[in-house]
């Protein structure tokens, strides 16, 4: 794939994993930012996950929404001519997450702990949720035990519009964005592609039988309202987590969004806390410096 789609994103970091396919990774800012000694995000705070070990990636950065508030880029959207086998990914992963982090080589740059690298060279986290929607890879059920078979910690990041693929996958951690409670602002914020509500719906309905959470990105004066919707649906969903987190004003976002669309975190604790007095969950714990607040069920 030589568009010029891929080679925007090749600007911006992104490793593919094979040359026909959108199967990706990416580190994220606090993978590098652990390497240089600095914090690991909220996922090390909130469930003990070390950020310099954290693969982001995706087998596919195809997605069927639109969401206003996505970082990412649509606008330089790839169309992959075929699925890239979930065994090839495992065979290169280790290989490009290290081509990937090369300029934290400690001999490159003194500034990156030995150690750390050394852990870094041997990451143990998944995050299956680089750009695009996992659940339109027919092969993420046989990826995700490939993953979990080689000892990752996976953790599936779904827009919950394929709750016929969630039932087949067995992550440690299955994550289903929640960003409106009702369908209405679902599709004024989300923009789906097809008529998806009832498939959220249903893909919220199966959080309670496995480890799982809610996220909710709260978009100042667009999806902010009706705590008690939100609750209601958390509710009936009964995930073990549900993370409350502000949009931030990032990336290709800013072509759609502007500034005062992203709340403080004062506003997201606010809001939060709204949600906790319709349903039985309570403020777990918070990450200031990431804007989220994480609720648990009392």
């Amino acid at each position: 794939m030589q568009s010029e789609a891929c080679r925007a994103l090749l600007k911006q970091g992104y490793q593919f994993l094979s040359p026909r396919s959108s199967a990706a990774l990416k580190p994220c800012m606090w993978n590098k930012r652990t390497l240089l000694g600095g914090d690991m995000c909220y996922k090390a705070q909130f469930y003990g996950i070390e950020s310099h070990r954290c693969v982001q990636m995706t087998p596919t950065l195809k997605c069927n929404q639109r969401c206003l508030f996505c970082w990412r880029s649509m606008e330089h959207e790839v169309v992959e001519e075929e699925e890239c086998p979930p065994e090839v990914i495992m065979d290169r992963l280790h290989f490009f997450q290290k081509k990937a982090l090369a300029g934290y080589n400690p001999i490159a740059n003194n500034k990156v702990e030995p150690k750390l690298w050394e852990e870094a060279l041997t990451p143990n986290m998944a995050a299956v949720s680089l750009s695009g929607e996992p659940t339109l890879y027919s092969q993420l059920p046989q990826l995700i035990t490939l993953l979990n078979d080689a000892g990752f910690t996976t953790f599936l990041v779904t827009n919950g519009t394929r709750p016929d693929m969630i039932k087949r996958c067995n992550p440690y951690q299955t994550y289903v964005s929640l960003d409106g409670p009702d369908e209405e602002t679902y599709k004024r914020v989300c923009r789906p592609m097809e008529d998806s509500w009832e498939q959220v719906k249903e893909s919220l309905s199966l959080l309670g039988e496995r480890q799982s959470a809610i996220r909710i990105t709260v978009v100042k004066g667009l999806n902010d309202t009706s705590p008690e919707g939100y609750a209601r649906l958390i509710q009936d969903a009964s995930p073990l987590y549900v993370e409350v987190k502000g949009y931030m004003y990032l990336g290709y976002s800013r072509n759609r969004l502007t500034r005062a669309h992203m709340p403080t975190h004062e506003y997201v604790t606010a809001f939060a806390n709204e949600i906790t007095k319709y349903c039985d969950y309570e403020v777990y714990d918070d990450s200031p410096v990431s804007g989220v607040v994480c609720l648990k069920r009392r």
